[in-house]
């Protein structure tokens, strides 16, 4: 429980929250929630959006630029161009100059791969090559899952090329 004496947003009485951001407390009808997985794909995220709670001049002004950003960029890695490992014949003239990215312990292949295009659009990139994804048995008693793991080289290839070449 807060001990202050009004909200921070629409001055009424009692606050039972703390804004993450400011520290200035505020009700519940006013706070502005943030879901734990909203930033989940970022390697690191930031002290000022890792809060749950916060009033809404701050998420305003800190949360909600940075959370469009981050869906954009969420869109692009939808987009991005992907070539498998095996795939060695079409990208053999595509410049690997950046060290690969690896993303460990994923519920699924999916994940993996749209977390390794991410890492490549966050990189300025807008493809994603040499991807390996495998996956390992873990064992919890009776019950077992498979945890799924992978890497990727991130490159920049013509887009335009890339389209012509897939209408052939």
């Amino acid at each position: 429980m807060v001990e202050a004496s009004a909200c921070c947003v629409c001055q009424k009485s009692k606050p039972t929250l703390v804004c993450g951001a400011c520290e200035s407390p505020v009700c519940k009808s006013c706070a502005q929630f943030l879901d734990d997985e909203s930033f989940s794909f970022l390697k690191k995220v930031p002290t000022e959006l890792s809060h749950t709670t916060y009033c809404g001049p701050c998420y305003d002004q800190k949360v909600a630029p940075e959370l469009e950003i981050y869906e954009q960029d969420m869109e692009k890695a939808k987009q991005i161009f992907v070539f498998l490992k095996k795939q060695g014949k079409e990208t053999r003239l595509i410049r690997r100059s950046e060290n690969p990215f690896q993303v460990l312990n994923c519920p699924d292949p999916e994940e993996t791969l749209l977390r390794l295009a991410f890492f490549s659009v966050k990189a300025g990139f807008n493809a994603v090559i040499d991807v390996d994804i495998t996956s390992v048995k873990v064992k919890n008693g009776s019950y077992q899952k498979l945890s799924w793991s992978g890497t990727g080289v991130p490159a920049q290839v013509d887009a335009a090329k890339m389209n012509r070449k897939s209408k052939l």
